[in-house]
């Protein structure tokens, strides 16, 4: 790979939401401005390999597009007149709207979310759009992620583009008495960008960084916005809580360590600290929602000195409480990890068993690998190494493999 293309590559990773929201600014219309974003990169490639690399190469490919959508605009009237034009399409002009918004919050990627939660789409659709807009993930990696093929996953996001259109949604942060039917859709997409970036779906590495920075930032825009908002707070508390042990995950050269393997002496007590005082400051006010009870579990675990001194009992309670506002069966198999720390693998089994059935795990890693670290702990290696191989089988990110890999050898050996 030349210099050229690994500077592209780099630039799509870190500045594709950046370049495309601020073109939607100008186009109006997902589509056209989806196309000049696109349109920008192509040039680039050209272009900075008889120029150099520019010093901002975000900045150079947010120009283009935008001077790409003005000038489609300006050729073709008819289409223009078409188009939801719902802000000034001359950037250098921005109409009393744009100018309103940017002082409140100044940041194109968070209007562009809002945009795509709009409540008149479907939740599949809100979620779908936005990993493929403001994460920039290609239709069949999201079409995984969904289990479903890639020419349906394509039909929802042309839909759900099409319907923004039709529907004239506006392109900005919406007025505060519309932020409730949209808000809990734009923390579900900005903790699923965290969560897409803290493990990799696929890949040779355990996180991808800038899907983490990029939700981290969105976290904190929105934490600005609404700072009251107790939800709002309990998700960015549950990201800085989380990510806090981003450097211990991995050893330096890739290998998965455990939570009982890391280095506490090196997680950020900064964030940690911040963490701690947000979830202080929202779990006693009320019923707490999804996202702070999963942040007051990520502070049990930092809190704890070592794994062996863990609160599980507490951790454990939190869990009940999770259940009871979001009854996911995500939560019960993480729960049964909990209840297998207070009452043995046995009991976490039994837990385990009321998902064991669900189709909506059927392709999901880590209950096979939940369920043979409990076999596992139970000395049933024949059936530990069973479910090490399921595991191993719908697993996808390097880092996992080999650590799953490392485990079925362990109990094949014993």
């Amino acid at each position: 790979m030349t210099e050229v293309q690994q500077a592209l590559a780099e630039a799509h990773r870190r500045e594709w939401a950046f370049v495309l929201a601020a073109t939607v600014r100008v186009a109006g219309d997902l589509d056209l401005a989806e196309e000049c974003a696109q349109d920008a990169f192509v040039a680039a490639l050209a272009t900075w390999a008889e120029r150099g690399v520019p010093r901002n190469p975000g900045a150079w490919l947010t120009t283009v597009a935008r001077h790409r959508a003005v000038d489609v605009l300006r050729r073709d009237q008819t289409l223009r007149g078409k188009l939801p034009l719902l802000v000034d399409a001359n950037p250098s002009t921005p109409g009393p709207a744009e100018q309103e918004e940017t002082g409140v919050i100044p940041d194109d990627r968070l209007r562009l979310v809002f945009t795509c939660c709009h409540p008149a789409l479907a939740r599949e659709a809100q979620v779908a759009l936005t990993l493929r807009l403001v994460c920039g993930l290609t239709t069949a990696e999201i079409a995984r992620g969904f289990l479903v093929s890639e020419p349906t996953m394509a039909a929802r996001i042309t839909r759900a583009k099409k319907k923004i259109a039709t529907a004239r949604i506006p392109y900005r942060v919406p007025p505060a008495h519309d932020l409730p039917d949209r808000l809990d859709a734009v923390l579900t997409v900005v903790h699923l960008l965290y969560t897409t970036g803290h493990t990799a779906p696929q890949g040779d590495t355990l996180v991808r960084a800038e899907l983490v920075e990029r939700a981290l930032d969105l976290a904190r825009m929105l934490h600005a916005l609404m700072p009251d908002d107790r939800e709002v707070r309990g998700l960015l508390a549950l990201l800085l809580l989380t990510d806090a042990r981003r450097a211990t995950r991995t050893t330096a050269d890739g290998r998965l360590l455990l939570l009982e393997e890391q280095d506490r002496t090196q997680w950020d007590q900064q964030a940690i600290t911040e963490g701690r005082e947000l979830v202080l400051h929202t779990l006693p006010r009320g019923r707490p929602g999804r996202f702070t009870l999963q942040a007051a579990i990520a502070a049990v675990h930092a809190d704890a000195p070592t794994y062996a001194d863990t609160d599980w009992r507490e951790v454990l309670s939190l869990y009940d409480m999770l259940l009871a506002v979001w009854p996911s069966p995500v939560v019960v198999l993480n729960r049964a990890v909990a209840v297998a720390m207070v009452d043995g693998p046995a009991a976490g089994l039994a837990a385990l068993d009321a998902v064991a059935d669900d189709p909506r795990l059927a392709t999901y890693p880590y209950l096979a690998a939940t369920r043979g670290d409990l076999l596992r702990r139970l000395g049933q290696t024949c059936d530990a190494a069973q479910a090490y191989r399921t595991a191993l089988s719908l697993a996808t990110n390097t880092a996992e493999r080999n650590f799953l890999a490392q485990r079925l050898t362990e109990v094949t050996d014993a």
